[in-house]
């Protein structure tokens, strides 16, 4: 059985999914902010703008009090607003940029080092290199603005054919693009998410594998592909909602995916514990408390169900005899 989850990673929680009314920068903020991060089972909140100043101070002294990590979601305003960073109108490329580039301070504020995004969406198979080209250039604009506020940008997989219909996409074009930002921003990022993987019928292990040496942050969660069926395309339902994709077997054959490609570790010595996040929300009808019950849940029999690989055979010591004196010591191996 592996060790508690607490040696090999981190968990936080998508704040602005798991709590809806909150997206806006409005509603229950600090209430709600305060549930996840008065309870230990969460290390991390990844949270959007908060447009009130007062309450802003408060949620950034309450992540200070509990030795709290904080992502800095640019998701909400992205598709509230309708942005769009790789969009052939300058003009409305420029109103994303400004836009975006103005939440670089409360982020800063709230003590976040990440903010994280996605691109705007397809424009289909004859526009698309183009459509990169200008992607690449808006992510080198936002990371030079992220850097003066001492942040690091973070690029989000989302689907292309179901549901926000991103230009970004499948984790090789995924992966080119960071290429191309890691020439300037070492520390620029990719984030891969369960479910998004689903939509993009990627297989996961084969996903993680191509991002891998990119991959700073990891979502869990969960989708409906059926269409017609409720909740159907990016809705992150609970874990085990009917007629989903994921529940407690999957969920665990992903985290044994990320021991395999080696964001994990089973040892624990990465010298920073990786981090992962629940991207999960209520249904019509249902609570944000259920949910974050949902997902405790989830997690620890998922935990319990990864079994480590057997370790590999070792060479037999040869005994000595008077033909040779020479100690053939046991081959070690590295566990990926």
């Amino acid at each position: 059985m592996l060790s508690h989850w607490t040696t090999h990673c981190g968990l936080s929680l998508v704040h602005f999914l798991a709590f809806p009314d909150c997206g806006s920068g409005n509603g229950p903020i600090l209430e709600s902010v305060e549930k996840v991060l008065m309870d230990d089972f969460f290390t991390g909140v990844e949270i959007s703008r908060i447009n009130d100043l007062e309450v802003r101070r408060k949620v950034a002294a309450l992540i200070q009090q509990t030795h709290a990590n904080v992502d800095f979601g640019l998701h909400p305003i992205i598709l509230g607003e309708k942005l769009n960073l790789n969009s052939d109108d300058m003009g409305q490329r420029n109103h994303a940029l400004e836009t975006l580039s103005s939440f670089m301070p409360q982020a800063a504020e709230l003590g976040a080092k990440r903010v994280s995004l996605l691109s705007g969406p397809d424009p289909g198979p004859s526009g698309r290199a183009e459509a990169t080209k200008l992607l690449i250039d808006s992510l080198q604009q936002l990371s030079e603005k992220a850097r003066a506020h001492g942040l690091t940008v973070v690029l989000e997989t989302f689907d292309r054919e179901v549901d926000k219909k991103s230009l970004i996409g499948p984790v090789a074009e995924a992966a080119a693009v960071a290429k191309e930002l890691r020439k300037n921003f070492p520390d620029f990022g990719l984030l891969y998410d369960q479910g998004h993987g689903l939509l993009l019928d990627e297989e996961p292990q084969a996903a993680l594998t191509t991002i891998r040496e990119y991959v700073v942050h990891i979502h869990v969660g969960n989708c409906v592909k059926v269409p017609g069926q409720a909740s159907h395309g990016d809705s992150h339902p609970r874990f085990g909602f009917p007629g989903s994709e994921n529940d407690v077997p999957e969920l665990a054959a992903f985290i044994r995916s990320l021991f395999d490609v080696g964001y994990l570790s089973l040892d624990g010595s990465l010298n920073d514990r990786p981090g992962i996040g629940f991207e999960v929300k209520p249904q019509p009808g249902e609570s944000s408390l259920a949910i974050l019950v949902n997902i405790k849940r989830s997690w620890r029999d998922a935990w319990n169900l990864v079994q480590p690989p057997a370790p590999e055979p070792q060479t037999p010591r040869r005994s000595l005899d008077r033909a040779s004196c020479a100690d053939h010591r046991p081959s070690s191996s590295a566990i990926s």
